[in-house]
């Protein structure tokens, strides 16, 4: 296991982190640049050791409900990899990029059984749903609208 001080030293490598002391000697580290509202990258580093990282976007690693990763037991390799992809993830471009589908078109017609049609729209970052003109719900990203509008009996025409 890595001491206190030499985890520091490798969050500290990243220029993009600032450093924020908390209470009882813990130490968060804040990408400033985020895309999102989430601006921990690591979170409550204590000096015993234990500490985490924010990869809720991240599907290699298993997260907590806050989308943390526990960094007691990482090696170097393994803290500098996961904090490089935490910031990665929460850079704006990735979340763009995220959000923004390949096969996902800006607009799209969706028809159930009973011949109703939503209309799909990409907006400032959102996927929308509209009923005529109706705005019937909003979602983050393409997979969650899509999935949406599947459980709600709506194929893609």
């Amino acid at each position: 296991m890595l001491s206190f001080e030499e985890k520091l030293k490798i969050i500290e490598s990243f220029p993009q982190l600032e450093r924020k002391n908390v209470s009882l000697k813990r130490v968060n580290f804040h990408f400033e640049e985020s895309g999102s509202d989430k601006k921990n990258v690591v979170y409550h580093l204590h000096p015993n050791g234990n500490g985490f990282v924010y990869a809720d976007k991240l599907d290699e690693y298993d997260t907590d409900d806050r989308g943390l990763v526990n960094i007691r037991d990482f090696s170097k390799e393994e803290l500098r990899d996961i904090i490089e992809k935490s910031i990665q993830s929460l850079t704006p471009n990735a979340l763009e990029e995220e959000t923004l589908d390949e096969e996902a078109a800006e607009e799209e017609k969706w028809l159930d059984a009973d011949k109703n049609t939503l209309l799909l729209l990409q907006e400032e970052g959102f996927w929308n749903i509209y009923a005529g003109d109706n705005l019937e719900n909003s979602f983050s990203s393409y997979e969650e609208a899509c999935d949406y509008l599947k459980e709600e009996g709506f194929n893609k025409i």
